[in-house]
């Protein structure tokens, strides 16, 4: 897929921390129950930490116990991209940002939680920044 924000391996070496880099360009995870927004209560837009595209907001967030961010939807479908993800013997969807490609989670359905949609979108704190309301 062509993004609108397209960086050389590089300049996303450059502009990331090695931390950053290895969730948002190389598909890793942080450690479960580390992240700064996995109980964050601020009402607010989180974007993508590396090109800022918005992507979910606070109204969306909710409490899965699971160590992750939990949200039920993206801000729009048209602010993500899903790809079909066979590693660890599982199968899962992994979601990226439909901006710049990196990689946020992975999204889940049918599990039983109380929100609008059954999905649970599991985000890596360190894919996101928060930018609060007001």
């Amino acid at each position: 897929m062509a993004y609108r924000v397209q960086k050389t391996d590089e300049e996303w070496r450059a502009q990331l921390s090695p931390e950053e880099y290895q969730v948002l360009r190389k598909a890793g995870t942080e450690r479960a129950f580390t992240g700064e927004y996995t109980d964050t209560e601020t009402e607010g837009v989180y974007r993508c930490r590396a090109c800022q595209a918005e992507l979910f907001r606070s109204d969306t967030k909710f409490h899965s116990h699971c160590g992750w961010p939990s949200f039920y939807a993206p801000l729009a479908e048209d602010r993500v991209e899903y790809i079909e993800d066979n590693s660890f013997g599982m199968r899962r969807v992994e979601v990226r940002c439909a901006n710049c490609g990196s990689h946020l989670g992975h999204v889940f359905e049918g599990e039983g939680y109380g929100t609008p949609t059954d999905q649970r979108y599991c985000i890596n704190s360190i894919s996101l920044t928060l930018e609060p309301k007001g």
